[in-house]
């Protein structure tokens, strides 16, 4: 694969900017853009590479949202423990997912998903089994406090499936997880991007361990480190963002780069 350096650094810090700001781990505009770059890789080699930028995007964004104290890790951890089976099983099964299938797939998947955070950017779904008796009450590090309650059993299922479409799209699983844990289980704009970047780190560590057996990554190791000179930064950058930008801000940013980025991947099918 032919690497451009220049290119790949400035891809990696809108990457890790925009995608710790809206809690998706940055794969939502990365793999298109790979798709793009690179129009004769396999998915195979295409979510392997995502999944590490996910990764090392995920832990660096994770550290600036520890100090931020806005990650309820309690939650993630658990949720995070779902997502490790599922994406085990999603990264097997891209071997017999075609390119043009997996373009057509994820484009539509996001498209959907950018449809209902456009029309519900401040309401949350019926709560039916969504609600529960878990409760959390977080303080940050400005002193703002949150407070919700969901249930825990459906999350740690739906974790589960999350990790799966993380494995098989090599999308990290943030753009299923911050929609869902906003809108299904009430938790608070900033907790669930934040919370969701913790969850990416073993999702995406997960996904990249499982491609390292195949030994994809001696062949892509030099892009994934220019792309990891601009990702870190570019994560610092986005934490920092979020403390100041308005929860349905970062709503309408997720609707706007999941809308974007299904309408341009159904196109390069």
């Amino acid at each position: 694969m032919i690497v451009f350096p220049p290119l790949l650094i400035g891809l990696g810090l809108a990457v890790g900017t925009y995608g710790t700001l809206i809690g998706v781990g940055g794969a939502v505009v990365l793999l298109p853009a790979l798709i793009l770059l690179y129009p004769e890789a396999s998915p195979s080699t295409l979510t392997s590479i995502s999944l590490a930028i996910v990764f090392i995007n995920a832990l660096s964004g994770t550290i600036a949202y520890s100090h931020q104290r806005r990650i309820d890790h309690r939650t993630g951890a658990l949720f995070a423990l779902a997502t490790v089976p599922g994406t085990v099983i999603g990264v097997w099964a891209t071997q017999f997912l075609s390119r043009e299938t997996f373009s057509l797939t994820f484009g539509i998947m996001l498209i959907l998903f950018s449809v209902l955070l456009q029309f519900r950017p401040q309401k949350r779904l019926p709560q039916l089994f969504f609600s529960g008796s878990t409760t959390r009450t977080l303080v940050d590090a400005r002193g703002e406090t949150f407070s919700y309650s969901f249930n825990m059993p459906v999350g740690i299922v739906l974790s589960f499936a999350v990790g799966f479409l993380a494995g098989l799209l090599g999308i990290g699983g943030g753009i299923i997880h911050v929609p869902a844990l906003i809108y299904l289980f009430s938790f608070p704009v900033h907790i669930a991007t934040a919370t969701s970047h913790f969850i990416l780190v073993f999702t995406a560590l997960t996904g990249s361990l499982t491609h390292a057996v195949s030994d994809v990554y001696s062949q892509t190791w030099q892009l994934l480190l220019w792309l990891a000179v601009g990702i870190i930064p570019g994560a610092q950058i986005g934490a920092r963002l979020s403390q100041r930008v308005r929860g349905i801000l970062i709503v309408r940013l997720l609707a706007l780069a999941l809308g974007v980025m299904g309408v341009r991947l159904l196109f390069v099918r």
